[in-house]
């Protein structure tokens, strides 16, 4: 009885230790990704369960259930969850992609980017990336709401910046220097 209380201290030590370090790397990807701490909560929530579940699972096979018992339940699971997400599986695709997009998604929040499609020109600003579409701010003002799923379908093209006069890069001083030429002349 002391050793099954051992080892379900240990594997629960090894598993708060485990989601500390991908909550930590989830943090740091948001970060260099630009990525909203809602999104990034989204996605540390997920993989906290799912390495939850493996965790109970190795730990009820390494407490004696028998590997028989407890694959028969870890597929029971997945085949109500699939059935269950059958009907929806848009949402679950929308989902496994907001996680692929998470990690592997070249753009960030703030980019223009062209979704090329025949039909429609898709081209704007990206807003916000969620877990299940990508909110993009069009040049024309409205703002286009995209699946995820979709967004991995299609090409997706980095557009550069649009030049304006007004959006010319000037230094801070010299900012500062027409701002006190235009409060000189205007006195």
């Amino acid at each position: 009885m002391f050793n099954h209380l051992l080892m379900i201290i240990l594997y629960l030590a090894v598993f708060f230790l485990a989601q500390r370090q991908v909550k930590k790397w989830i943090r740091q990807q948001a970060q260099k990704k630009q990525v909203s701490e809602v999104r990034s909560r989204l996605i540390t929530r997920l993989i906290s369960y799912l390495l939850f579940f493996v965790t109970i699972s190795v730990m009820a096979v390494s407490l004696g259930l028998g590997y028989q018992e407890v694959s028969l339940f870890v597929s029971s699971a997945f085949a109500v969850l699939g059935v269950a997400l059958f009907a929806q599986w848009s949402i679950l695709s929308n989902i496994t992609a907001g996680v692929l997009i998470f990690f592997a998604f070249p753009y960030r929040i703030g980019d223009r980017i062209k979704i090329v499609d025949k039909e429609e020109d898709m081209s704007g600003i990206i807003v916000e990336i969620s877990l299940f579409h990508v909110l993009i701010k069009r040049d024309i003002g409205d703002v286009m709401t995209y699946p995820n799923s979709l967004m991995l379908q299609k090409a997706v093209i980095k557009l550069p910046e649009p030049r304006h006069p007004s959006s010319l890069a000037t230094s801070n001083k010299t900012k500062a220097k027409i701002n006190a030429s235009r409060a000189k002349w205007l006195k």
